[in-house]
């Protein structure tokens, strides 16, 4: 029996046999740590987008809020920059940058689901014992360029109310932003913000995984911790 113990280690620390983890009253059905971490995912982005898509999600957040493209703060001293640099004007444009994100998000939000179901989980003992947002992580570097593509329709229609003729014409004159090159920039921007509060609420199920309800997140965090 010791010696059985012993290999099955062994063959974890090769990645020969995923870790599983026994909770108590299911012996004969024990859950991978994988699932575990899909769990962790699955919770995370969840909780994440649900407060992201509400109206106001990514405006009031503190960690997702969109902010003016970089050029915005070019004082160029013309009569156009003047009046779309009042405070104003670009409480009003970053107001609707980040409704813009919430359209972003909702389109998002099943692609996040699928790549959490399809994507390999490589060290799944490591990404339950580790600290801060690993799991976030795994899930950025497995989906790649594939939020922001499938975010940009979603921002392109809510950018539309910038694609009039006047502030179309201001914001070229101004800093040579035109409408794609907001989009791409607020899509981005989006796309960086939803991953940051994926890893926050990451980090608080880790703080406290009794707040998930979940026998398999309690133990496996509980026990790594």
């Amino acid at each position: 029996m010791i010696h059985h113990r012993h290999s099955r280690r062994a063959l974890i620390g090769a990645g020969l046999l995923a870790p599983v983890l026994l909770l108590p009253g299911c012996a004969n059905q024990p859950l991978s740590l994988d699932e575990a971490v899909r769990r962790l995912l699955s919770l995370s982005s969840q909780r994440a987008l649900a407060n992201l898509m509400a109206p106001g999600g990514f405006y009031d957040s503190q960690v997702a809020r969109i902010s003016l493209p970089d050029r915005f703060d070019d004082r160029s001293g013309r009569v156009l920059g003047a009046l779309l640099n009042s405070s104003t004007v670009r409480e009003r444009l970053t107001r609707q940058i980040n409704r813009a994100a919430e359209e972003g998000a909702q389109r998002a939000a099943p692609v996040i689901a699928d790549a959490i179901r399809a994507m390999p989980v490589r060290d799944a003992a490591g990404i339950i014992r580790g600290g801060g947002s690993p799991a976030t992580d795994l899930l950025r570097g497995a989906m790649g360029n594939a939020l922001v593509g499938a975010m940009l329709p979603g921002i392109d229609e809510g950018l539309r109310l910038f694609d009039d003729e006047i502030v179309t014409i201001a914001l070229q004159a101004w800093t040579g932003i035109d409408f794609a090159a907001l989009r791409d920039d607020v899509t981005r921007k989006a796309a960086d913000a939803i991953y940051a509060a994926i890893a926050r609420e990451e980090a608080a199920i880790r703080a406290n995984p009794r707040s998930t309800n979940d026998a398999l997140l309690i133990a496996a965090l509980t026990l790594a911790g």
